[in-house]
């Protein structure tokens, strides 16, 4: 196995990857947290009405909980190549190869996909109340962004891993949509 067939999901990939993963733990990234913090165009929004999905933010001090994936090497070159047509669609992100640390105590580096804060699509500091508004009214080619974020929640809690402010995000969401 080799150390570059690793990545670190935070968000969707967590739970909706589209390939075949050989390993899956959960991990741990520092200097990092999950933010909802990207303006959605395709995916769980549109250009009118952008949504909002989750970036691995750049925060001192910080950790970020997902999981860790490794793909087989023969699949590795596919895998690859459709996970950067997914993530770097916009450009708002940058693949970064980052240090984690598995549940397991080893440790790996993984590709991962980091929020560029100079790009336009980045929307860091909205307050919980217009996080709860987009998502509740965006909807893009993926489908309703309040699914993005009821996936994401479900499947962290499933993983045992309780963040408290995206449940209560969820929460309000479902609130605003009735």
């Amino acid at each position: 196995m080799r150390d570059q067939n690793w990545l670190f999901a935070y968000g969707s990939l967590m739970w909706d990857p589209g390939f075949e993963v050989a390993e899956r733990i959960v991990a741990t990234v520092e200097g990092f947290h999950r933010s909802f913090c990207l303006r959605s165009i395709e995916y769980r929004g549109t250009i009118d009405s952008p949504g909002l999905v989750l970036g691995l933010d750049a925060t001192e001090g910080a950790s970020c909980k997902g999981v860790a994936m490794r793909v087989r090497d023969d699949d590795w070159p596919q895998v690859i190549a459709e996970v950067r047509a997914r993530e770097l669609l916009t450009d708002a992100y940058r693949e970064e190869v980052l240090p984690l640390l598995l549940d397991d105590g080893r440790e790996v580096n993984a590709i991962t996909y980091v929020m560029r804060r100079d790009h336009w699509q980045y929307a860091g500091g909205l307050c919980a109340d217009e996080q709860a508004r987009i998502i509740a009214g965006a909807e893009g080619g993926r489908g309703p962004n309040r699914d993005y974020l009821y996936n994401t929640a479900s499947h962290l809690a499933e993983l045992g891993l309780t963040d408290p402010d995206m449940e209560a995000l969820a929460a309000q969401v479902r609130r605003l949509c009735g």
